[in-house]
């Protein structure tokens, strides 16, 4: 450590949480409803990356209230923004012209959404925020934690914010506030997929030794404001089929709230191989679909986002602790593929991590290793709701669409029939970043201009994201070798750069004669999904936080 870091300020707690989602702030409640339960006190500070909670929290969203059910049994009364119940639950595959709806009475049970809540993810998480800081919990927004802090004994002690008021070029301006550290007796990770102190964690700790290699799935939505004609409150459609091709895992949503308002949204899984494919346009594509397009005719998109999803399952979870505190949430990777749902897990998860830490610091002990949270996690809802679906994807990948799709519900069924389920777990084989081939052996993939009535570009899009970093801060976007996006990424993939992020963050700039290409990272554009941490063929790029508050501010996302 750095005598400039030693100097810091700091902060004691009793339990550090790095993360205001539906993980982090369950998490926090629940320690604090151990407290009251057991007549003690207990200290807990939660930070916020985002403006404010909420801003950077997106997701379909059908919501399973199990965990919420149990998190606050009287959550009507407290007045939850859960106000949309699931009506109507249709699954179609779709053809370039048409569609086949499959019968619901072919899927498992468990996958039904009827007692679902279709809802905005971001005002449940403001919702839970309030909560949690009427039973005494500190909520930080606008702090990012960019360090982690050790213990000389190699145990987390807690983690640092991010200075504020650094140049690009890495001088201190007259806005310059130093960082401050966090310590606590115990440290839980919420960061959300692909977090950058999770994967130093992970790494630093070997967590993923023992389990599968994580896959991942970019998500990109939209909210529309429909004509109340085309609106239909309750109505869940999913997805699968074009314009996706058979070799390439995706599918989408629409979600039809309250106050004729739609949630729509395209998933890729980033295993695609063709380096010409674009997540972003396939979406655009998508909604000129016929049995989508019906939809938004005459409607009027008002908010846009992207994030990456955890599609690893089970098999993919890392060792969830490590010494002085533990993976929550996303951090993780609870999301059930075949559900399109996540969130009860992270609750959940982040619910069983408070009661470990809360039992550990009332025993008086700090910066152990809280086993007993792993142990609870193999016995819990998380364990029985991710095990059943647990070779879904793996299928899927194999096998494309329509087989590994149809194979998988078969197992699905079987698990749902057998008790105990089948004995088996697939494996996942190579990471997402090593699925691309060649661009050679490539066909690039002619995508239409937007008619900027049903589909959009990426600019006017990521306008809709408020999206805001303060342009003078070093870029967030670390290439550890600057040299890899001109010199193999271009010749050898195209540079997919260009098309895997959904912000158009960055570019191959040439001359006008096509001579002197550059690549470019328009840092300010990003809003947070980390695609790019993930695709990477040449994994070089590394995202790390920028300045606290900065990034996208979604509304009702």
């Amino acid at each position: 450590m750095s005598d400039e870091a030693m100097q810091r300020e700091f902060m004691e707690y009793d339990v550090v949480i790095v993360g205001a989602g539906p993980a982090g702030l369950s998490a926090a409640i629940r320690l604090k409803q151990c407290a009251q339960e057991a007549g003690a006190d207990i200290s807990v500070c939660v930070l916020e990356k985002g403006s404010e909670v909420g801003a950077h929290i997106l997701s379909g969203a059908v919501i399973d209230p199990i965990a919420l059910n149990e998190l606050f049994p009287n959550w009507k009364e407290l007045g939850a923004p859960l106000k949309t119940e699931v009506t109507d639950d249709r699954f179609l595959f779709l053809g370039a012209a048409g569609s086949m709806k499959m019968p619901n009475f072919m899927l498992p049970p468990f996958m039904s959404n009827h007692g679902n809540y279709i809802v905005s993810l971001g005002n449940v998480c403001r919702w839970l925020a309030e909560q949690a800081e009427m039973l005494g919990v500190e909520i930080y927004p606008g702090f990012a934690a960019s360090e982690v802090v050790y213990h000389e004994d190699g145990s987390v002690k807690g983690v640092a914010t991010g200075d504020m008021g650094v140049g690009r070029d890495g001088s201190q301006k007259e806005s310059y506030t130093q960082g401050m550290e966090l310590h606590g007796k115990y440290t839980l990770i919420a960061e959300g997929v692909r977090g950058s102190l999770a994967k130093h964690l992970i790494g630093t700790f070997d967590l993923d030794k023992d389990s599968d290699v994580q896959k991942y799935g970019i998500g990109i939505k939209e909210l529309w404001q429909i004509p109340p004609e085309h609106h239909k409150q309750g109505l869940v459609v999913h997805t699968m089929g074009w314009p996706l091709d058979n070799a390439t895992g995706g599918g989408s949503f629409m979600y039809h709230l309250e106050d004729n308002l739609v949630s729509i949204g395209f998933v890729v899984h980033l295993n695609y191989k063709n380096p010409y494919l674009s997540p972003f346009e396939e979406f655009q594509r998508y909604k000129h679909h016929p049995d989508i397009r019906s939809y938004l005719e005459g409607g009027k998109r008002i908010a846009y986002g992207a994030r990456a999803i955890t599609e690893g399952g089970l098999q993919s979870i890392p060792n969830l602790t490590f010494p002085g505190g533990a993976l929550i949430g996303c951090s993780a990777g609870f999301m059930n593929v075949p559900r399109i749902k996540g969130s009860h897990n992270a609750m959940k998860s982040g619910m069983l991590a408070a009661e470990a830490a809360f039992d550990a610091v009332q025993a008086g002990q700090a910066s152990t290793e809280l086993t007993a949270y792993p142990e609870a996690v193999k016995t819990s809802s998380i364990y029985k709701d991710l095990k059943r679906v647990r070779n879904m994807k793996p299928m899927w990948s194999k096998f494309g669409t329509y087989l590994g799709v149809s194979l998988g519900g078969i197992e699905m069924w079987l698990n749902q029939l057998i008790p105990g389920g089948l004995g088996f777990t697939l494996k996942h084989g190579k990471p997402d970043h090593d699925s691309l081939k060649k661009a050679s052996a490539c066909k690039p993939i002619d995508y239409s201009k937007p008619d900027g009535v049903i589909s959009f570009d990426r600019l006017s899009s990521v306008f809709l994201s408020s999206t805001n970093h303060e342009e003078d801060q070093p870029v967030h976007l670390q290439l550890t070798d600057p040299n890899i996006p001109l010199s193999r990424n271009l010749p050898d993939y195209a540079e997919p750069a260009q098309r895997y992020c959904p912000a158009g963050v960055y570019e191959i700039l040439t001359d006008d004669d096509g001579s002197n290409a550059r690549f470019q990272i328009n840092a300010q554009n990003c809003v947070h999904c980390k695609t790019c941490d993930i695709k990477d063929p040449s994994q070089n790029i590394n995202w790390v936080v920028p300045e606290g508050g900065g990034g996208p501010n979604y509304p009702n996302m």
